[in-house]
């Protein structure tokens, strides 16, 4: 941690009238029970207060908030025959990133310690959790109001929120940062001064405030805009997209293009997928419904599903990004985390995101569909360049999509034929009608005197209980999703 912003932060503290909840000075007392205690009290008053951080200083005079210089070791300090670090860490449930640093203040030795506020659930000292009232340290359990308040704003840990880069002068805020990105994609003037700029990138938590007039660059902020994700730690350098080609069917085959991604997903998409579609292989007819050259998977679905996995992927997985493989007879995308939505009610069910803030400001800037319509557009260009039906995989740590290249109706596999008259069913459903015969064989290429080829699809469908007559006393009014 850098000991001038650790400097600029101690004035700060200093500097407010009085102790807070979320605030304490201490000159030595170094009692490892009252630092357990102030952890468990400080960290969830932090949180009903809506700070980020809570901290304890040693060598600070309480009333005046002199430096007075501490002698408290937090190194050498030990509690039951371990370090103090080490015993509080094992005495706090859950155990929390609490930080103890030695700053070497002009006015004196000064020791801090950062204290995350509560996320999921109250900490606790010991089992039991403490709140700071005053400058007291009750248990929490004794004060229901304050309890349930602290409940209520306690929110599941949102990535987007965590800082991918502190105490960030203007300058390197503007050289770590596409802003002028930002701008254009979100369709706002450019500001003809700094101040314009920054309160525009803060309205959207891209940057957040730090002390002595620095600012930290959100990991929203970094993952989005990023001039070069290498600026920033290794873990969200290798969230950067990564597209490998390949000169056959399977990983074995000789790999002719490579693209690891460098810029940030806002900055870099549309780079990206025309990078990828330009290397799509072409094909001159596909089906009766194209009469002209046409790349062998349909841009619009490759877009989608590449933006779908830079949203929708588990940022918290680490060393692992979004990936898209391009074999010779399909495309593969995949990105880190399960889905939240079952694989099978992907397309009709409004997605799910880890990351909302990240996917509410990419529909925003039109780098993916409006919330809920992106994947019934892929299978209707599955459909219109009349390909097998897209894989949904749902692995233990990752989702993946599979894109097929061509190829007709007697080569799909059994598996494929169920699955595309499960997926035409859901887009007749999702567009008011109802899947039939003859609206099936449209979609698979089957020729009408073959009709019975349909039937017995549909037939393999019901009985995999994925589709169902929409109306038993009339068996000819068609077919309908299982879930409709």
């Amino acid at each position: 941690m850098n000991e001038t912003r650790d400097i600029a932060l101690i004035d700060e503290l200093r500097a407010l009238p009085a102790e807070t909840p979320w605030l304490e000075f201490k000159g030595n007392n170094s009692d490892p029970e009252m630092i357990g205690k102030r952890c468990s009290a400080l960290s969830n008053a932090a949180r009903v207060e809506g700070r980020d951080c809570a901290y304890m200083l040693w060598g600070i005079e309480d009333g005046s908030h002199a430096v007075i210089g501490a002698d408290f070791n937090p190194d050498t300090k030990k509690m039951g025959g371990q370090v103090l670090p080490l015993w509080l860490a094992n005495s706090l449930q859950p155990s929390i990133a609490f930080g103890f640093r030695v700053v070497g203040h002009p006015q004196g030795r000064v020791v801090l310690l950062e204290i995350p506020a509560a996320t999921g659930t109250p900490v606790a000292f010991n089992g039991v959790p403490y709140i700071r009232i005053g400058s007291a340290t009750p248990k929490l359990t004794d004060y229901p109001q304050r309890y349930q308040q602290l409940i209520e704003r306690l929110l599941p840990y949102r990535w987007e929120q965590g800082m991918a880069k502190q105490y960030a002068s203007g300058d390197e805020v503007l050289a770590l940062l596409d802003y002028s990105h930002y701008f254009r994609l979100t369709k706002q003037p450019l500001p003809d001064n700094r101040t314009g700029i920054f309160d525009k990138l803060e309205a959207d938590r891209l940057i957040v405030r730090d002390v002595g007039g620095r600012w930290n660059i959100t990991h929203l902020g970094a993952i989005l805009f990023a001039t070069r994700l290498g600026d920033f730690d290794a873990g969200l350098a290798r969230k950067a997209a990564r597209f490998i080609a390949y000169d056959g069917k399977s990983r074995a085959a000789t790999v002719t293009h490579r693209h690891d991604g460098q810029k940030g997903y806002a900055v870099g998409f549309e780079g990206l997928v025309d990078y990828i579609n330009g290397l799509l292989p072409k094909n001159e007819h596909i089906g009766s419904a194209l009469r002209k050259a046409h790349a062998l998977f349909p841009e619009l679905a490759i877009r989608e599903l590449v933006a779908n996995a830079l949203i929708h992927q588990d940022m918290t997985v680490t060393g692992a990004g979004p990936q898209i493989e391009l074999f010779s007879d399909r495309i593969e995308i995949s990105n880190p985390g399960a889905p939240l939505v079952k694989a099978d009610r992907m397309i009709d069910l409004p997605p799910r995101s880890r990351n909302e803030a990240l996917a509410s400001l990419m529909r925003r800037m039109g780098i993916c569909e409006e919330q809920g319509s992106g994947l019934d557009k892929v299978l209707e260009q599955v459909e219109l360049f009349q390909l097998p039906p897209p894989l949904f995989r749902a692995e233990e740590n990752s989702t993946q999509v599979v894109l097929y290249g061509p190829r007709g109706f007697a080569a799909m596999t059994p598996e494929e034929r169920v699955r595309a008259c499960y997926f035409h069913a859901v887009l007749r459903f999702l567009s008011g009608d109802k899947m039939k015969n003859a609206s099936l064989c449209t979609r698979l290429g089957i020729a009408p005197k073959n009709a019975a080829q349909a039937t017995a699809v549909i037939n393999k469908t019901l009985e995999a209980k994925l589709i169902r007559v929409s109306d038993p006393d009339h068996p000819r009014a068609g077919y309908v999703p299982h879930w409709a």
